[in-house]
């Protein structure tokens, strides 16, 4: 009787996306460069992740600035990083084994060194892997804990969602159905997109270039107004949402993508006065900040995910190399759902 065994190589250096200049305005492809870097040797408690896909999120914009913010700007010549998901491939930790699959934060690379304790596991048994960078990872917290733990939403209010039509407005939408809204508007940037938030169960939609927001919410919400806010976009946006809010109205502020790229400052809202004799509540949020609900987010989410109730979209790019332009497009709207590279 003979035993066979297989040696394989592991690499000993990535190939990666670093930042090579920072953006003025609109990033442009030579802000960025695909490079190549050497893998450090793996210690004690850590493992090697080949990356399968990586996110692509509009808040990435901000840490191009080298400017003091929430989140540490991203340093030239660097690889950026943001969430990945991958398989474990060696491992020097009792935690994780070769095979599994887990989420992490090193992503715009092929191949990261990380310590296993900051791999969490994706079960790919509830979701394909991709899910876990969307839908059920830090994508659809901020659109569960943004909709029920920002804006307080109650079943029976009316919600209008800005960029409705991205990875976490679209679920913003459909949690909020699922919980008994009365009635669901959102905003999206063309027909194709509107016409896929109607499909997805929003009540109403329509596409913000057609004609001035505040006018065209005015018509979507009647005389009833909305309730909730959930502001991705800015600018516009949140100056029509203040006007259709009703007294007591809630907004939670996600984002801003309407002024990522500006030079300029952005003027506030004109109408902010609104929220005094409204007594609006405007709270703006981090999902790290309620890590503490993925378990309960989780439990409530993953039913609906499973018989329909809740749907995602995926727009996917291949290739690392690509990985730029992909944010750019990103930036400019041309994303349907949760936009990811596969490498």
């Amino acid at each position: 009787m003979s035993t066979r065994t297989e040696t394989i190589t592991l690499p000993t250096a990535t190939r990666e996306i670093q930042l090579a200049s920072r953006p003025h305005g609109r990033p442009v492809p030579e802000n960025f460069r695909l490079a190549e870097s050497e893998l450090p040797e793996l210690q004690d408690g850590q493992v090697l992740v080949r990356n399968h896909f990586i996110s692509v999120d509009p808040y990435m914009r901000g840490r191009m600035n080298d400017v003091k913010s929430y989140s540490a700007p991203f340093a030239l010549n660097k690889a950026l990083d943001g969430g990945a998901v991958g398989e474990v491939i060696a491992s020097r930790s009792d935690e994780r084994k070769v095979g599994d699959v887990v989420v992490h934060s090193l992503g715009w690379r092929e191949y990261a060194v990380l310590d296993a304790a900051a791999a969490a596991p994706a079960r790919t048994d509830h979701a394909p892997a991709s899910a876990f960078l969307g839908a059920l990872g830090m994508t659809g917290l901020t659109a569960y804990a943004g909709l029920l733990k920002v804006a307080a939403f109650k079943p029976g209010e009316v919600v209008f969602i800005s960029g409705a039509a991205g990875a976490v407005g679209s679920l913003v939408g459909q949690l909020a159905k699922a919980m008994g809204a009365s009635r669901v508007i959102g905003s999206a940037g063309s027909a194709d997109k509107v016409a896929r938030l109607l499909e997805l169960g929003f009540d109403g939609a329509f596409n913000y270039n057609d004609a001035p927001v505040g006018e065209q919410l005015a018509a979507a919400a009647g005389e009833r107004g909305i309730d909730v806010y959930f502001d991705n976009v800015g600018g516009e946006h949140l100056e029509a949402a203040l006007a259709a809010l009703t007294v007591g109205g809630r907004v939670a502020m996600c984002g801003a993508i309407a002024q990522y790229n500006s030079t300029e400052p952005t003027p506030a809202p004109r109408n902010l006065m609104q929220a005094i004799g409204k007594q609006l509540t405007l709270k703006g949020f981090l999902v790290g900040s309620y890590w503490q609900y993925m378990g309960e987010f989780i439990e409530t989410v993953s039913p609906w995910l499973a018989d329909g109730t809740v749907r995602y979209d995926e727009t996917v790019v291949d290739g690392l190399e690509n990985a730029p332009q992909a944010f750019m497009d990103l930036l400019d709207g041309a994303n349907t759902g949760k936009m990811l590279v596969r490498i």
